[in-house]
């Protein structure tokens, strides 16, 4: 079975579905708007769109015969939670990494500028 969390993290694995988010993060979207900002088929934009929905990261609202979609930013809250040690942990590494390459530099003997 498919949790949650892995359905967010293969969804946003594709360049097209992030840049899909990227549009819903702005404002709510007609269907076919949506599909008119993308040089593939609209076929192909509903398929994206159906594992944004699955994965709970985008939201339908019918208004007749017309779709509007949104982004429900709650599952990518999820992730940033997970992700908070991580950045921290990295962070650190990060810091260190400069530290010995700032220390290298200055330990590097310079050139007679003159």
């Amino acid at each position: 079975m498919v949790t949650q969390s892995s359905a967010v993290f293969d969804a946003i694995a594709d360049p097209t579905r992030r840049a899909i988010i990227e549009l819903l993060a702005a404002r709510e979207w007609a269907a076919g708007d949506l599909a008119d900002r993308f040089p593939v088929s609209r076929p192909a934009i509903s398929r994206h769109v159906r594992v944004l929905r699955r994965a709970g990261l985008v939201r339908e609202r019918k208004e007749a015969r017309h779709r509007f979609y949104s982004l429900d930013r709650a599952p990518l809250a999820r992730v940033d939670q997970w992700l908070a040690p991580h950045r921290v942990h990295w962070a650190v590494r990060l810091h260190d990494l400069r530290r010995a390459v700032e220390d290298a530099v200055d330990a590097t003997p310079q050139a007679d500028g003159g």
